[in-house]
């Protein structure tokens, strides 16, 4: 009998994703003069291992009960899910390379047309790069008329030849509207018109001239003191508050993601590039895996999360600004998301018996796998070790929107049952809900959505 053997995979970036499926293949019939092969008898099948089905890079294995292997595979790679996810929404999959796929798109005849405004050049003038992503470039450019008048903007500028799939398409749209939803707050990046051409889609936006947090990280020799750290965090918090009320996960939150507003050293923090995020529900679970590897969370592995994704980023954050080293570490991007998912932070190494309990005891309930039990960004707000140090105005909490929303659904019976159990504050407020009328609570857009 002949060997096992699998059909070979032509794209290496998935070639953890899609095991192949063993084939038995007849030896040719002996010569003569040739000494006889050894025989070797066949592997008993085994079971899929537990790890391989509980997976968080694979979601179908359910579906596929007839399919037996000869040997046990590695468990799939998300780092290579993600890249390949992230060529297949930016278009940039090669004809030739296999991909994995992302619902049924149309890719000819696509309709590039947004309905932004015409004209952007004759009311404003490029000027030179400042920053590259994904899926566009930065310009700052000057205004030459209107209200802002001689001033600098940032231009966010997406060539439609990229655009080749209606993911694409939709995710420039999507980032057009949360940007635009997202107005008014010191803490994001202001928005202030989107354009288009037969070439373009421009993003015009505030521009902050003062450099990336983590620029600011390593001219500080890699870490921030205790109260330095705070009052970053304060304002990281604050904008990210404020995205989940308004119903949205940013989903890539991390030190190059916040800039300056100028080079002076208390300039105001904001949160930038909004081009991974998301409108979501607050019972709403999301599962497309993106990010970046080292700020992802558990729950995004296993793709169901919501905003508390965020948290778990912000908590990345709050670990580097205090030791300076990041809290899960390995050299290729597997093994970064295998430690994401079962290693545990260390507070034993220095700066860490040196530094306050509060802080210690802060990053920890950031950095808590179980996302039910992970602080919002208000409650992270009301942490002593921030809200001891400085005035901290402590928005309103997702969660009072989530007890309401529950509350107004309910039945008498069921109400009454939690004006009698229930003891903390949060019932004043249901009553009021139910004495004012549904019409007087102002929810978030997405009670819309």
């Amino acid at each position: 009998m002949g060997l096992c053997h699998g059909k070979p995979i032509q794209n290496p970036e998935i070639q953890e994703e899609i095991p192949a499926v063993p084939k038995i293949e007849e030896p040719p019939p002996p010569n003569p003069g040739t000494p006889k092969q050894p025989k070797f008898s066949f592997y008993v099948p085994s079971p899929l291992p537990s790890s391989y089905k509980s997976s968080p890079a694979n979601s179908s294995i359910n579906s596929t009960p007839l399919r037996i292997f000869k040997r046990p595979f590695p468990p799939p790679s998300p780092a290579k899910h993600i890249k390949a996810l992230l060529a297949r929404r930016h278009g940039s999959v090669k004809p030739n390379e296999a991909s994995i796929p992302e619902g049924s798109e149309v890719e000819l005849g696509l309709d590039k047309s947004f309905g932004f405004l015409k004209q952007f050049f004759l009311k404003y003038e490029l000027g030179e790069e400042v920053g590259r992503g994904h899926f566009g470039y930065t310009c700052s450019a000057k205004v030459k008329k209107g209200e802002l008048k001689g001033e600098e903007v940032a231009v966010k500028v997406i060539p439609k030849a990229k655009m080749t799939t209606a993911v694409a398409i939709e995710d420039v749209r999507r980032e057009v509207r949360i940007l635009s939803s997202l107005t008014d707050h010191k803490n994001l990046v202001q928005f202030h018109d989107a354009y288009e051409d037969e070439d373009n889609v421009y993003v015009i936006m505030e521009l902050c001239k003062g450099g990336e947090l983590l620029d600011r990280i390593l001219s500080r020799g890699g870490k921030y003191s205790e109260q330095d750290a705070k009052v970053v965090m304060a304002q990281i918090l604050s904008a990210v508050s404020f995205c989940h009320l308004q119903g949205v996960v940013h989903r890539d939150l991390k030190p190059e993601n916040f800039l300056f507003a100028s080079k002076d050293e208390k300039s105001t923090l904001k949160a930038i590039d909004f081009g991974l995020s998301d409108f979501v529900k607050p019972d709403e679970r999301l599962n497309d895996i993106v990010g970046s590897a080292y700020y992802v969370a558990p729950e995004v592995l296993h793709r169901s999360y919501g905003t508390e994704a965020d948290m778990w980023s912000i908590g990345v954050i709050a670990y580097i600004l205090l030791c300076g080293s990041r809290p899960f570490w390995a050299r290729t991007e597997s093994g970064i998301f295998r430690a994401v998912l079962k290693a545990e932070p260390s507070f034993e190494e220095a700066p860490w018996p040196s530094l306050s309990n509060e802080a210690k005891d802060f990053v920890k309930r950031l950095l808590n796998k179980d996302y039910r039990k992970r602080m919002t960004a208000s409650q992270a707000l009301s942490h002593p070790w921030i809200r001891d140090s400085q005035e901290i105005k402590i928005p309103l909490d997702i969660i009072i929107y989530k007890l309401i929303r529950a509350y107004i659904c309910s039945s008498s019976l069921r109400k009454s049952a939690l004006r009698v159990s229930d003891k903390t504050p949060v019932v004043d407020t249901l009553s009021l809900v139910e004495r004012s009328g549904s019409q007087v609570v102002a929810l978030p857009p997405w009670n819309n959505l």
